[in-house]
């Protein structure tokens, strides 16, 4: 009797053992992450996000599969909205939304389902001041030239919230220069493709890739375009010659609430690129993914990596990123009004 229960007891504890080992087993094991990109393929936010896929599974127990789908499209809305309200909120799939895309919510414009403060934000990489480039054998060598232009300068746009719409009515607000928008294209490749063929004079965008890759390198080596403006608070060094919205706002005497206007609408550019995945995943699961990306981009070998492609690397954490979400929207009602109708537009 005492050799049966003896064995019993020990099966029974061999059970339990199992059991529990199981439960400790990552849940990452055997998994496929999603990287939902919101651009297109070749652009900063894809050339981030293949990067990262090949370090993230590194620092993720269970070392897990990372991809990347690129899905463009409404100034990356259709990814939000997708992560958002379709992909299962299991840790398994992040979004990669413009860094813009706050704008978008606050302007109210229907296409929005989701709300920026609910997704758990992984962390950012960079930050992405913006900046105005033109056309060199357009008239608009300077802001001024813009401001009294008699014909508006072309400036094309992948839609609202995108750097292509936010600069050219940042400096508008600001100034009073005039511009003509031309929204619709699938991502910022496609608006650069138009610039080179004469349809448009002018983009706005984020300044690290207009120093990292083509068609920019040859244009500068060419003389192909030249820099108006800039949105940080101070001048970046690849353009120490170009003056920021700050600067133009002294000189054009901006009043004190379009300054302030302004200032909400070019703040994006702390939000970079970033990285979150929808509400209702676990706590546990966003902690991982939190800690999997800050690892990944102290490993030696992405920033070699990130250098010859260069690529900048000012990382921001999750739970920084967490709060500034919140804080976009805690501006006093009439500024938030009044940059909802600016976008509106």
């Amino acid at each position: 009797m005492r050799s049966t229960a003896k064995v019993l007891s020990m099966a029974l504890l061999l059970l339990i053992s199992a059991s529990y080992l199981h439960a400790q087993a990552p849940f990452y094991k055997g998994k496929t992450i999603r990287i939902v990109v919101c651009c297109t393929p070749g652009g900063l936010y894809d050339r981030w996000a293949r990067l990262l896929s090949r370090y993230l599974p590194k620092y993720i127990p269970g070392n897990p599969e990372v991809i990347v789908q690129n899905m463009p499209g409404a100034s990356g809305i259709i990814a939000a909205n997708y992560v958002y309200n379709v992909a299962k909120p299991d840790g398994l799939t992040i979004v990669m939304p413009l860094g813009q895309t706050y704008l978008a919510q606050v302007a109210g414009h229907k296409e929005i389902r989701f709300d920026i403060r609910k997704f758990n934000w992984i962390g950012t990489q960079e930050k992405s001041t913006e900046m105005l480039y033109t056309r060199a054998d357009t008239p608009y060598k300077t802001i001024e030239d813009i401001v009294k232009g008699k014909e508006s300068a072309r400036c094309g746009s992948s839609g609202p919230g995108s750097s292509g719409h936010i600069v050219p009515q940042i400096l508008d607000l600001i100034t009073g220069a005039k511009f003509k928008i031309v929204s619709g294209y699938p991502g910022g490749s496609e608006i650069d493709l138009a610039v080179t063929r004469g349809e448009l004079d002018c983009r706005g965008m984020t300044i690290p890739p207009h120093f990292a890759r083509e068609p920019f390198l040859t244009w500068h080596k060419e003389g192909f375009d030249r820099h108006i403006a800039q949105t940080g608070t101070k001048r970046d060094p690849r353009m120490p010659d170009v003056s920021t919205i700050y600067e133009v706002m002294e000189k054009y005497r901006t009043p004190e609430k379009k300054r302030r206007i302004a200032t909400v609408i070019a703040s994006g550019g702390e939000f970079g690129r970033p990285f979150a995945v929808a509400p209702g995943v676990p706590a546990d699961r966003v902690k991982i993914l939190r800690e999997a990306y800050m690892k990944a981009l102290n490993d030696p070998a992405l920033r070699a990596e990130a250098e010859r492609a260069r690529l900048d690397i000012d990382p921001t954490p999750g739970e920084e990123l967490q709060a500034l979400a919140q804080r976009v929207f805690d501006h006093p009602p009439e500024v938030i009004e009044e940059v909802g109708k600016l976008l509106g537009k």
